[in-house]
């Protein structure tokens, strides 16, 4: 081996230890701090969510994400937190200045609408006039139905390949997206998760099964797929990822749960530890997959998820659920309760109490702050009570009892999409304000019900009518 002089190896190691320091100094020289502030009162935000190109990052309690990456003129900036209007279109400045990324405060007051009424012109405008008139800001439109179809023209061919692209109402989701958000209206897509009758039939190694092994339907006759396979997970998410890049806002999975109903037979043992863990599971990898897209992730849950402090057979238990997605929207429709709470049995002449009463619930178990809860709240006809219409007065009580929680807005729910102004504030009479502060007696804890609470509540309604509950027999809250 020929032998390496001294004061080479010395010249050698004096270069590499210059070129180092040199793209060590380069690095820092690109690398940015960025911090992300309230667009009002300028202050930080913290934990906020920032996104440069390919990396995200969490803001610290000054509002500062140390992005360790350089950042270029070509870079991509984007970030969001809970309770603000997400900002896409950062401009990238390379430098060693701090960026600064406003978030403008931001509070949907949204409508439902099946793809059918998003593609029908009478219910479309109808909706619109709404929004044009009153408080009324955003959207939640089905991407995938109660019947897992995709009534857009989708380019994951798993979609087509089961059936789920039969009926096409909209040719071009992007433009359909573009559209709405030029009126200001923010848009929040709804993917009906487990409950996918199309997939179950021709994949039938996916799908819930009875005991014996047939297909498992639901009430409705719809069979569902099994939440426990990591397949189902991948054709949802890609279903969001594509909604994300279609343009909206926010993702919102629903019937993101088991079949409330103890016959079916699985891929695995049902017990409560592994429902919670797929559920969770799944919520965590839609996140993860998601985190790109700059989207908020939103996750439906029953309203006695709030009460119940089991997973309510169906793998929801607010603990774990806690955290996961940005917004957990109970579907607080008073016709839901068929037990009531603890303080009032009858939930349809309590219709503030039921709202305010299960979000204070859900937020002491939980410890959240109020904007990360967003409830559904009940815009359609009593089908378990005494059959009276909600809308005028009863609406305007939930609306006030979310508001006064503090909940980062709500959604009206409505599955023929028939709405009305009355209960809803004309848009002349918005203000800036902060929501109102709780009454003395309605900030008051929430005592824990003395009896575990529904096991099943079959609050989920149809694009056609609301279903009746099944609920399995419990004692009922005091």
């Amino acid at each position: 081996m020929p032998k390496v002089d001294g004061k080479k190896r010395t010249t050698v190691g004096f270069f590499a230890a210059a070129l180092f320091t040199a793209a060590l100094l380069l690095s820092e020289a690109n690398a940015q701090d960025i911090k992300v502030i309230d667009s009002i009162s300028k202050k930080p935000i913290k934990n906020a969510t920032v996104l440069v190109d390919n990396t995200s990052i969490v803001t610290n309690d000054a509002g500062v994400a140390a992005i360790n990456t350089p950042i270029t003129p070509a870079s991509k900036i984007s970030a969001k937190s809970p309770g603000y209007a997400k900002n896409d279109n950062v401009p990238s400045t390379a430098g060693t200045a701090a960026i600064e990324i406003p978030l403008r405060p931001f509070v949907p007051k949204a409508l439902y609408l099946s793809m059918y009424g998003a593609s029908s012109k009478k219910l479309r405008n109808s909706a619109l006039k709404l929004i044009e008139d009153t408080e009324l800001n955003a959207l939640v439109i089905d991407v995938k139905t109660d019947w897992g179809v995709l009534n857009y023209k989708s380019s994951i061919p798993l979609a087509a390949e089961v059936g789920g692209q039969k009926v096409i109402l909209v040719k071009d989701l992007k433009e359909m997206v573009k559209q709405f958000k030029d009126k200001g209206i923010y848009m929040i897509a709804r993917i009906v998760t487990f409950k996918d009758n199309p997939l179950a039939q021709a994949k039938h190694g996916l799908a819930v099964k009875t005991q014996g092994g047939d297909l498992w339907r639901d009430r409705e006759r719809l069979a569902w797929v099994d939440p426990f396979r990591k397949e189902v997970w991948d054709y949802n998410i890609d279903i969001a990822i594509e909604a994300a890049k279609s343009g909206f806002d926010e993702i919102q999975f629903d019937y993101v749960r088991f079949p409330d109903s103890l016959r079916p037979k699985f891929s695995k043992p049902s017990t409560e530890e592994a429902r919670v863990k797929a559920i969770t599971g799944f919520l965590q990898e839609a996140k993860r997959r998601l985190a790109p897209y700059n989207v908020y992730l939103g996750a439906d849950i029953f309203g006695y998820v709030c009460w119940n402090a089991d997973d309510t057979q169906i793998g929801q238990k607010l603990e774990e659920l806690a955290g996961v997605p940005d917004y957990l929207s109970p579907m607080l429709y008073p016709s839901g309760f068929q037990f009531g709470i603890p303080g009032y049995k009858n939930p349809v002449a309590n219709p503030n109490k039921i709202v305010y009463l299960s979000l204070k619930r859900a937020q002491e178990r939980t410890q959240l702050p109020p904007n990360r809860f967003r409830p559904w709240i009940q815009a359609f006809r009593d089908y378990a009570w005494d059959r009276r219409f909600f809308k005028g007065a009863p609406v305007r009580e939930q609306i006030n009892a979310a508001e006064q929680f503090g909940s980062h807005g709500w959604m009206l729910w409505n599955p023929q999409n028939n709405y009305y102004p009355e209960g809803l504030k004309p848009k002349n009479a918005q203000t800036a304000q902060a929501p109102a502060k709780p009454t003395a007696q309605a900030a008051a804890p929430v005592a824990a019900a003395t009896a575990q609470l529904p096991a099943n509540q079959a609050t989920a309604a149809t694009n056609n009518k609301p279903m009746a509950q099944a609920v399995t027999p419990v004692a009922a809250a005091k």
